[in-house]
């Protein structure tokens, strides 16, 4: 099997390479993230794994090409961490 055949039976048994991890920026109201995953229509997905990640309020406020940018509180915390994934992947 070649690796398109391996990433195509991957995806069809729920297996998706299209997940990540951040930490958010501290002392900064935003975080932005490069993934060239991402595209305009994409749809960003997070679970904290951490408690200060697990308190937090926050969304994107932006995506594009191989990028996106959350919007969350200033807080001087440095473990406010997330595994997101991507829906609607960008292609190419």
């Amino acid at each position: 099997m070649d690796a398109i055949e391996i990433q195509l039976n991957e995806a069809m048994e729920g297996k998706l390479r299209s997940t990540g991890s951040v930490t958010l920026t501290a002392g900064q109201a935003t975080t932005v993230v490069a993934d060239r995953r991402v595209g305009i229509d994409s749809v960003i997905v997070f679970s904290p794994m951490t408690a200060n990640a697990a308190g937090e309020t926050m969304y994107v406020s932006a995506t594009g090409a191989g990028t996106f940018t959350i919007t969350h509180q200033n807080a001087a915390s440095t473990d406010r961490t997330f595994n997101y994934i991507i829906i609607g992947t960008s292609v190419g």
